[in-house]
């Protein structure tokens, strides 16, 4: 979507080369550790996996050093397993009800949730479970937010007075705050951005 501002469109622009430089860093890191990802599954190359095995920390070792501090708060952390898989079906429904009505494309939750840590083998069990976890509960709420993002661009695509900390990935392309006419001349344009991929475009 073209901005009628020129300076914002230039520094869309310029966000989206950087965002493609850091994926090519991170490209780049991965010939570095010697792996690559094929059909969403990693392949490291022979003998790394060995390697990594030598910088495992054993368990039980793990378990006797964390102060008891950890042992004390860790229900909490891992109760919120009940509404992370919770609000993860109710996404799941609410995708498939609301989503193909007003013709907005679906999020796909594979981009979201990546689970793939468990794999390295310089972690152990209980390492490997934490970033399960850690996986699955960001993944679940950024696939959250840009579900969110697609329903508040389609039906309320308006920028806030309030300066808004790190905003969505379609809130720059909202209409600015007060500006009535506008508001009016570009939802019916708004909507069809919001139907867009997760790039918006």
């Amino acid at each position: 979507m073209e901005f009628k501002d020129k300076v914002l469109d230039d520094l869309v622009a310029r966000i989206r080369a950087l965002e493609a430089e850091v994926e090519a860093r991170v490209a780049e890191q991965r010939a570095q550790f010697r792996y690559r990802v094929e059909r969403n599954r990693i392949r490291f190359e022979h003998g790394v996996q060995a390697g990594h095995r030598v910088f495992r920390r054993g368990l039980w070792e793990q378990l006797r050093r964390s102060p008891i501090a950890f042992y004390l708060v860790s229900p909490f952390i891992y109760a919120l397993i009940i509404p992370l898989s919770l609000l993860d079906l109710v996404l799941t429904v609410y995708q498939a009800v609301c989503f193909p009505v007003y013709g907005i494309k679906k999020v796909p939750r594979s981009d979201f949730v990546v689970v793939d840590r468990h794999h390295l083998a310089y972690l152990n069990p209980l390492e490997k479970l934490n970033c399960v976890y850690c996986g699955y509960g960001n993944g679940v709420l950024g696939w959250a937010r840009e579900i969110a993002a697609r329903t508040e661009e389609y039906w309320c695509p308006i920028k806030h007075a309030r300066r808004v900390r790190a905003p969505h990935s379609r809130y720059v392309h909202f209409a600015d705050y007060g500006a009535a006419l506008e508001y009016r001349r570009r939802l019916g344009q708004l909507r069809e951005h919001a139907k867009g991929d997760f790039e918006g475009e």
